[in-house]
């Protein structure tokens, strides 16, 4: 590992007094250990949906449950926590297999997302709710200069459908290209496909986060394409 792990702390602004704890947090199933961290992920994950729940709650007290729920949904998600594990770089600190490394593990979003929660719930498991909020919250507020729909929520597939009507006159098509996993935890990879051409893929832990991440980075190739 390239970084001590009270380096990890300090970014966190948490020291833990139980180690193998947090060894246990930024464990991989690939390192072949007696312990991963995927019990501790589905922990977290529980923990972050409550904390951003209620920190939503309260900041927005005007706002009504959907608009709530499309906020969270911006902020809970692969794509926001791999956003607060690289602000920690996170992927430092990971145990991985050596094959697993090479393959670019370390980068990996998901795997990143998933050491993000793995960590949280680690925190809450020692130090309780109020300590992990203050952890995540502070991450949350200094990762996003703005908290809001508008600025959080950007529905990529809405987005790609209308450049493409607008430049070709058809709607993109996604496709199952693979699904992983077992049934508690699967990762699906999504393509998205434009007049019998694939312009990307993305893996996501649901089909709609796939199809969003792959839709945004078709997005993206379409610009360049226009530019």
């Amino acid at each position: 590992m390239s970084k001590e792990i009270n380096i990890l702390e300090d970014l966190l602004g948490y020291t833990f007094k139980d180690k193998k704890l947090l060894i246990e947090a930024l464990t991989h199933k690939s390192y072949k250990q007696p312990y991963d961290n995927e019990r501790l992920e589905f922990l977290g994950d529980a923990v972050l949906d409550l904390i951003v729940g209620e920190y939503l709650y309260r900041k927005f007290s005007k706002s009504d449950e959907g608009k709530l729920s499309k906020i969270r949904a911006s902020l809970v998600n692969e794509n926001g926590f791999d956003k607060l594990a690289r602000s920690l770089n996170l992927g430092d600190f990971i145990f991985l297999s050596n094959a697993e490394e090479n393959n670019g593990g370390r980068e990996k979003a998901s795997l990143l997302s998933n050491a993000f929660e793995a960590v949280m719930g680690a925190i809450y498991l020692e130090a309780g709710l109020k300590t992990v909020n203050d952890v995540a919250i502070t991450l949350i507020e200094a990762n996003h200069k703005e908290i809001s729909l508008d600025s959080l929520f950007r529905d990529f597939k809405t987005s790609l459908q209308e450049l493409t009507q607008a430049r070709y006159g058809i709607t993109p098509e996604y496709k199952v290209i693979a699904s992983r996993g077992p049934d508690h935890k699967k990762e699906f990879e999504v393509a998205v496909v434009i007049e019998d051409k694939e312009y990307s893929r993305a893996v996501g832990k649901s089909k709609k986060i796939a199809q969003q991440e792959s839709a945004k980075l078709a997005l993206e190739l379409l610009k360049k394409e226009n530019a």
